[in-house]
């Protein structure tokens, strides 16, 4: 209990007992084996009762479309575009997974019965991080010459899933017209364009996260169109920083540019528009992406992080990362949001690996303590504020390129930590369910579809040492929404060294490899080795935050 002494030779050390013991390889493949296994029974419920469904009610075995009785229900609406939403979210998941005969299956269904052409309002970003991203990734795993996965070619293929990705992002362009900024309108009708009753305002994350699909795809057909207003999109937004603290807002208006929604966060509205700064600059080698993204993370550090200088030493709080007002770096809140546990991986993904271990820490105690990430956590209370948990992959996103960056079997046991929960608790019928409340466990009738498209996929990585993923040499990317994507040469060619006003210099590329050089040089700290089966985090820092969301 609470009143229970935290230190002294009692209590031995729990923590260092329970995860840094070697992680047996046999027990690895037993849990690459179940995460391949989730993913196999939501796959084939939703194929059984959904398709061609977009989504599957998993208590009731049965599928959903978008709700045409109450377009207003954005929740649903926004995703659901009557387009067989799941199948084409978990293409490349098949892949990844080595399951060659069941891929060329599910992409010759999209290809012979996916259409766009359907009068459904969607958002911009939903149906391009799901539906655009995942064509994409399906079709450079198709016509990759080498085949990393195993053979996942499709006879006479001729760029099909190209065309429909081309097809649907035409449908999107209608949502970048008639804005004074640039910014998009959030939402578009497939058939018709934007909607009369359109609403003006939209947020930082939803208009600020379209640049790798755009830009990926505006480099396989050799168009700039998408890549270009993508692009002025992320700029239009980036001028709009306050220019106090460097800091954007959650919600603007894309008429006036009036920033509607003030706060300033890692979470839902900001996630994934740093993300993009960074994944843009790394698969297309623009500097001024990569520019962007250090001014923001350099801002991000200086206004958003509480806590302690540094993560495993020194006195005060553990580090987290909190909302404050764009105009004033002030709290705005004591809440989290189950989104930003995405941070750390991106953290990761720039060598700041000693402060996600940190944060991440923050995350899994609140898992530990809930069996799931509550939707938003109230730090002050140490209690939900919104207690739904929708099969997010966040927290496994970081969980995986942790382990990928430090190799601590730490990290594979809060794998097995998260796998397991998620069998007990949200497990149903057929598929896996939405936790309606974490701390009640009631389940809601939906599965989302990035539970197979990252959730599962994710999972599977972390315990799959020998993917292709891992060992093929090629080297690899994951959007937003966990679709693969080779960092490939072929995307490092502009195709406009004209076209933005005033960019005479944007030509000069950098080199992959010259990321980490030009980047936090001094703060790219790899774990040293002695340090790998020690606990990532030190005990009493472990026990700080269990005690900090209540644990202990």
């Amino acid at each position: 209990g609470r009143g229970a002494p935290l230190w002294g030779p009692a209590r031995g050390d729990e923590y260092e007992r329970r995860y840094s013991r070697a992680f047996p390889p046999q027990l690895r493949a037993r849990l690459r084996d179940a995460a391949r296994g989730m993913f196999v029974f939501g796959y084939d419920s939703y194929m059984e009762h959904a398709f061609p469904r977009d989504e599957l009610d998993p208590l009731h075995c049965r599928g959903r479309g978008p709700d045409r009785g109450d377009p207003s229900n954005l929740n649903i609406n926004d995703v659901l575009g009557n387009y067989s939403l799941t199948l084409i979210d978990a293409l490349d998941t098949l892949a990844v997974m080595g399951n060659s005969s069941e891929f060329q299956k599910a992409v010759k269904l999209v290809i012979d019965t996916v259409s766009f052409d359907k009068d459904s309002t969607v958002q911009v970003f939903e149906a391009t991080i799901r539906v655009l991203g995942s064509l994409l990734s399906a079709h450079i795993i198709i016509t990759d010459s080498k085949q990393p996965f195993g053979d996942m070619t499709i006879k006479d293929y001729d760029n099909e899933l190209l065309h429909l990705a081309h097809d649907l992002a035409v449908r999107l362009l209608p949502a970048f017209e008639n804005t004074k900024t640039g910014i998009p309108y959030p939402r578009v009708n497939l058939k018709k364009g934007v909607p009369a009753d359109s609403h003006n305002e939209t947020c930082t994350a939803g208009a600020g996260s379209l640049l790798v699909e755009f830009g990926i795809l505006s480099r396989l057909l050799g168009d700039s169109t998408f890549e270009w207003v993508a692009r002025r999109a992320v700029k239009a937004l980036w001028s709009l920083r306050s220019n106090n603290t460097g800091l954007l807002g959650n919600v603007v208006n894309i008429q006036t540019g009036h920033w509607v929604g003030k706060q300033s966060g890692l979470g839902a509205g900001s996630d994934s528009f740093y993300e993009y700064l960074l994944k843009s600059y790394i698969l297309f080698g623009e500097k001024e992406d990569l520019e962007m993204f250090n001014d923001a993370y350099r801002n991000i550090q200086n206004h958003l992080r509480r806590g302690r200088e540094a993560c495993n030493e020194g006195e005060g709080d553990p580090p987290l990362y909190v909302n404050v007002n764009m105009y004033t770096g002030q709290l705005m809140n004591t809440w989290i949001d189950s989104l930003q546990a995405f941070f750390p991986g991106l953290q990761v993904l720039i060598g700041d690996v000693e402060d996600a271990i940190c944060l991440h820490a923050f995350y899994y105690a609140i898992w530990k303590r809930y069996g799931a990430l509550p939707e938003r956590y109230n730090w002050q209370l140490q209690a939900p504020d919104v207690p739904f948990y929708p099969l997010r992959p966040e927290l496994v996103e970081s969980t995986y390129l942790l382990y990928q960056a430090t190799k601590n079997p730490f990290y594979l046991h809060v794998g097995m930590d998260i796998l397991q929960s998620l069998e007990k608790y949200t497990k149903a019928k057929c598929g896996y369910a939405t936790l309606h409340h974490v701390v009640e466990k009631t389940k809601e009738d939906r599965m989302e579809s990035f539970f197979l498209s990252e959730t599962c996929k994710y999972l599977y990585l972390l315990f799959d040492e020998e993917n292709p993923v891992h060992k093929s040499g090629n080297k690899f990317m994951f959007t937003t929404e966990g679709h693969i994507v080779s960092v490939d040469e072929r995307f490092r060619n502009s195709l406009w060294e004209d076209i933005l006003p005033g960019e005479e210099d944007s030509a000069e590329k950098t080199k992959p490899n010259e990321l980490k050089a030009a980047n936090f040089s001094s703060n790219c700290n790899r774990v040293p080795d002695e340090r790998r089966y020690l606990l990532p985090l030190k005990s009493n820092y472990m026990r700080q935050i269990d005690q900090m969301v209540g644990l202990i």
